[in-house]
């Protein structure tokens, strides 16, 4: 093809796209004149719907009041046949109540909301007040005393109630302490309420606290509960005492008491009150408001009751037998002290957790003051006892089993020891034994005074410090006073037995010595017949004498008794075969030889055997 054909060709496509591009523009202008027009019926349309839609909005809101008259009066229905039968539907139509009540208040303008509103607001204060009654019934009914035997059930092997009789304790204490550290401790759970009605006590609560009856159910729940917590103790046998009460008890009947208070004490907190708290924080979760006020308020009496117990004891008259209970009665509280912590940690248990503080420290106190005036005590005991057979003291014998019981509470002296000092609770106890000890002597050493025989003087002391070095070994104190008291101690026992017979047995034994002869002459010689006779009828006055006041006195050790009848036969025998085998030939040649050759050697030996075995002076002879 030609240039000029091909101008052509294109001038051709330029005029038919300029014919398209008109005829496009035409139809755009007709589209927005259309559109236009579109949008201004559109506009007139909607002005003239709008009394539609209002009308149907009311319709609609209509509907809603006719759908909440509906449910106002199934509630109705629901709420007047009570909470009794079914609680989960009475609850749903106190919720319902409570949109009815929203709904009507929200919408005011509403024909006849008012009477609606002001009837749904009596009958839910109508239903709050049978959800009040219910809550009070359900509690009442499953609020019961626990009898003693399902508390005493809950504990463990080693702390459930023995058949010793009461006041029998200070036999049980050692092995009470010893059992502590042997037997695992497991309490097993109180149940005070069936755990299935505790949601149930829950959902009503809640309902009470959402219609603001917070006080209503504050006190229905504290005067059940309480009355409740204050008969289980009752039926345990915890008994309001005050101090004068306390003041005039006979001491086995306080003792059995306080023996009772420390179990009282252990179930109280470790069951009773623990329970409490338990079934507190189930039926008021999630309010602390009224949660911590009803646990403090239920178990305040009860608590207090306990306590002024404690107090009384630890304020009255102190006396050396008080201690151990003292001690015991400490223990318990120290025992208890991190559980008290707990359940009356929150604010509204201040008091009692103040006053369980108060009495631990007061206990610490009087037990402190009691350890002192026993010390003084026993150096001061002015008791007129007098053993007149020369054996162990009853002072000697109630200080060293004083004594022995204390070990059986070194934790908890040592305990006591920093509650007032921070030194070496270990030195202190060391210290206290140890002048203890030193008290007992120096009293023993005034009580032998009493004796008008020295050899019994001796005698005596030689028995009880002999029985306190052999309880010191054989007991825990041995580790505290150490190896050298015993050593020192048992020298001092074979002291006074050296003295014993050096007073007891001198004189006779110079019976038996030659005096003054002549060196150089026999024996036979440096005495003259009547001095020989002089000398046996002197010798059988005197060991006649010794024998029968002798075998009145006690040497009540064994291995003590028999060794110093051992010791005086060592010395009399050989000094009394020699005179009689030198002397005796010159008395048996004579006239009535028996007359002052009265005693075989074994027979002296037979009769030493019954030395120190506290015969009586009407026994006879043999």
């Amino acid at each position: 093809m030609g240039v000029p054909q091909a101008m052509a060709a294109v001038e051709a496509r330029a005029s038919s796209i300029r014919d398209a591009l008109h005829k496009s523009q035409t139809i755009t202008d007709s589209m927005v004149a259309i559109l236009g027009s579109f949008d201004h019926r559109l506009s007139a349309l909607e002005t003239a719907m709008r009394p539609t839609q209002i009308r149907t909005h009311s319709i609609r809101r209509a509907h809603e009041n006719i759908d909440k008259t509906l449910k106002a009066a199934e509630a109705e229905a629901k709420i007047l046949r009570g909470p009794h039968e079914d609680l989960e539907s009475y609850l749903e139509a106190i919720d319902q109540l409570r949109s009815i009540i929203q709904f009507f208040s929200k919408n005011k303008t509403v024909k006849s909301s008012d009477g609606v509103l002001n009837h749904a607001n009596a009958l839910l204060s109508k239903a709050i007040s049978k959800l009040e009654d219910e809550f009070r019934q359900l509690l009442t009914n499953y609020s019961k005393p626990v009898e003693p035997d399902r508390l005493f059930d809950c504990l463990p092997d080693s702390l459930r109630p023995s058949s010793d009789p009461p006041g029998q304790k200070n036999d049980g204490k050692s092995s009470e302490h010893q059992n502590k550290s042997l037997q695992p401790v497991i309490y097993a759970p109180l149940t005070l309420i069936p755990p299935r009605v505790l949601p149930l006590l829950h959902d009503l609560a809640q309902q009470m606290i959402l219609a603001g009856h917070q006080q209503q159910l504050f006190r229905i729940y504290r005067d059940t509960r309480a009355a409740v917590m204050e008969q289980s103790l009752r039926k345990l046998g915890v008994e309001r005492l005050s101090k004068d009460d306390v003041q005039k008890m006979q001491w086995e009947v306080l003792e059995a008491k306080i023996g009772n208070w420390i179990h009282y004490m252990r179930i109280a907190v470790k069951l009773l009150f623990a329970g409490e708290k338990k079934i507190c924080d189930q039926i008021f979760e999630g309010d602390d408001s009224l949660r911590n006020p009803c646990f403090a308020e239920v178990t305040a009496n009860s608590m207090a009751v306990l306590l002024s117990f404690g107090e009384a004891i630890a304020r009255s008259k102190r006396s050396p037998e008080k201690l151990f209970v003292l001690l015991d009665m400490y223990e318990i509280m120290r025992e208890l002290q991190s559980e008290i912590e707990l359940l009356f940690g929150s604010k509204a248990c201040m008091e009692m957790r103040e006053s369980a503080v108060s009495l631990t420290k007061r206990l610490a106190q009087t037990a402190q003051e009691t350890f002192g005036d026993f010390e003084e005590a026993v150096e001061k005991d002015a008791t007129k006892t007098t053993v007149l057979d020369g054996t162990v003291h009853p002072l000697t014998s109630y200080v060293i089993n004083y004594v022995k019981f204390l070990f059986d509470y070194q934790s908890t002296l040592k305990q006591l020891f920093q509650e007032f000092d921070d030194g070496d609770s270990e030195s202190q106890l060391t210290a206290v034994t140890t002048r203890i000890m030193q008290a007992l002597q120096n009293n023993l050493d005034g009580k032998s005074k009493q004796y008008k025989d020295p050899a019994l003087t001796q005698l005596f002391l030689m028995n009880n410090i002999h029985y306190i070095v052999r309880s010191v070994r054989r007991s825990e104190a041995k580790d505290l006073l150490g190896d050298d008291w015993v050593q020192i101690h048992r020298r001092i026992v074979q002291q006074h037995a050296n003295q014993y017979k050096r007073v007891s047995w001198a004189k006779i034994l110079q019976c038996l010595t030659v005096q003054g002869g002549n060196s150089s002459g026999s024996d036979s010689r440096s005495l003259s017949r009547a001095m020989v006779k002089d000398r046996f009828k002197t010798f059988n006055v005197q060991f006649e004498e010794l024998h029968q006041r002798q075998s009145q006195w006690t040497v009540p050790d064994s291995e003590l008794r028999e060794s110093l009848r051992l010791a005086v036969a060592e010395v009399l025998l050989p000094a009394y075969r020699s005179f009689v085998n030198r002397f005796g030939p010159m008395i048996e040649n004579g006239k009535n030889p028996q007359k002052y050759i009265r005693f075989r050697p074994e027979t002296i030996e037979s009769m030493l055997n019954e030395f120190f075995e506290s015969k009586t002076w009407t026994e006879p002879k043999r």
